[in-house]
């Protein structure tokens, strides 16, 4: 079975050639991307006891594709962002000064006590209770969220944009609160606690009660508590949406309940106050649009729109899949040039090889040449030695030895012993 499949990926890479020249030459596609393309989807129809049988850490290395958990990233994003938690911390200074100073003590006329006379409550959602369901709730949330997918972007993000959300809204709030000064509607009995009413020669109250209660009883507009609760649950809500994909045209309806839950717990301490008596409707109105118009500004700062295709991540990460994909490409053009590089190298090292081979025949050669040059000399040499006996024998020299019979062996020895 392995080779019938290995046979069959040979003639599918041969096709994949021949379509890639065809497709590439048509439509200009590059052929690295027609080439990625191919090789997913062939790693989408593997099999799935091939894909078990792959070594654990490929298949570690292909879960982390996408993922920038603290460990490696989280450096990062804080060095980019740090004059953010600068801006973030100036905020909180601020919102601590608007809450010590003192409200604009507007007149209060024996008329208006009319709608003033609301008994005094107790807060039904205590003070304390609003950063803990406002901030750190949705905290808790971004964390799920990234305990799942290891996204240190996604988690700054989120933490981030909650924090400037809350925080902007809270001096935004106090800012009104202080400059407007309107009175709560059970400021009558903040002012007088025994019942029995004052006034100047204006007109104006004159209070006896405590100074603490008369100055938070010229904060009616708007609320704080429905504003906190719309900014936090609201920008909770547009994280979700985007996460679940609640507006992927798919017709969930049981997702758009689950972004409705945070609307409607916000919505359910804004009533409270009316209750409570601590607020006018209308101060409960303008605080939880405020909340939520800040949220969704603070939240569209960080991520896309929810119903868009990409609204489940932030820019961010995006940002850094693209950056990423870029690295990649370039260590794989680095690569090729690498390796394009060390081929022309062994080229080179081929053709010097071979130029000094047709070196060493060339000297080769010439030695031969230069032995038969010597050869050919000894020969003149020793044809006219032969030469000279021969005339001396001519001469009648009756002493000198006879002749010798020249023979080819004799000829062929003389001459080797002339080479040596």
């Amino acid at each position: 079975m392995a080779a019938w499949s290995k046979v069959g990926s040979l003639f599918s890479f041969l096709n994949f050639q021949r379509i890639l020249q065809i497709i590439s030459g048509r439509h200009c596609i590059p052929s690295w991307q027609l080439a990625i393309n191919f090789i997913i989807r062939l790693k989408v129809k593997q099999p799935r006891q091939e894909r078990q049988q792959q070594p654990q850490s490929e298949r570690i290395r292909e879960v982390q594709i996408g993922r920038h958990p603290i460990k490696t990233h989280g450096a990062k994003v804080a060095r980019d962002h740090l004059h953010d938690w600068l801006i973030l911390m100036l905020l909180v200074v601020i919102e601590v000064v608007l809450f010590i100073i003192h409200p604009f003590y507007r007149f209060v006329g024996k008329d208006m006590m009319t709608d003033l006379k609301y008994p005094m409550k107790q807060n039904t959602v205590p003070v304390w209770a609003v950063p803990m369901y406002s901030v750190l709730l949705p905290i808790c949330v971004f964390l799920v969220v990234y305990h799942r997918r290891r996204d240190v972007y996604d988690l700054h993000h989120s933490v981030l944009g909650l924090l400037f959300a809350v925080l902007i809204t809270a001096i935004v709030t106090d800012a009104i609160k202080v400059a407007v000064g309107r009175p709560r509607p059970d400021f009558f009995w903040r002012c007088f606690p025994d019942g029995k009413d004052n006034y100047d020669q204006w007109g104006n109250v004159i209070c006896h009660g405590k100074k603490a209660d008369i100055k938070e009883g010229h904060k009616s507009f708007p609320s704080g508590h429905a504003s906190w609760s719309f900014a936090g649950l609201g920008y909770l809500s547009l994280y979700l949406s985007g996460k679940i994909k609640v507006f992927n045209r798919e017709g969930h309806i049981a997702r758009l309940c689950i972004i409705f839950l945070p609307l409607l717990a916000a919505s359910l301490v804004a009533v409270s106050r009316v209750d409570d008596y601590w607020h006018h409707w209308n101060d409960v109105f303008a605080g939880g649009f405020l909340g939520l118009v800040v949220a969704a500004f603070c939240y569209r700062q960080f991520f896309p729109n929810p119903y868009e295709d990409e609204g489940w991540g932030p820019y961010a990460y995006f940002d850094a899949l693209l950056e990423e994909a870029n690295a990649n490409r370039e260590a794989a053009q680095t690569t090729n040039a690498d390796i394009e590089a060390a081929q022309t190298t062994n080229a080179n090292r081929q053709a010097a090889q071979t130029t000094n081979a047709d070196i060493e025949a060339a000297q080769t050669t010439n030695a031969n040449r230069e032995a038969a040059q010597t050869t050919n000399a000894l020969i003149v040499q020793k044809m006219e030695v032969q030469a000279v006996n021969q005339t001396s024998g001519s001469n009648g020299d009756n002493f000198s030895s006879p002749p010798l019979v020249s023979s080819p062996s004799w000829r062929l020895d003389d001459i080797e012993l002339g080479r040596r």
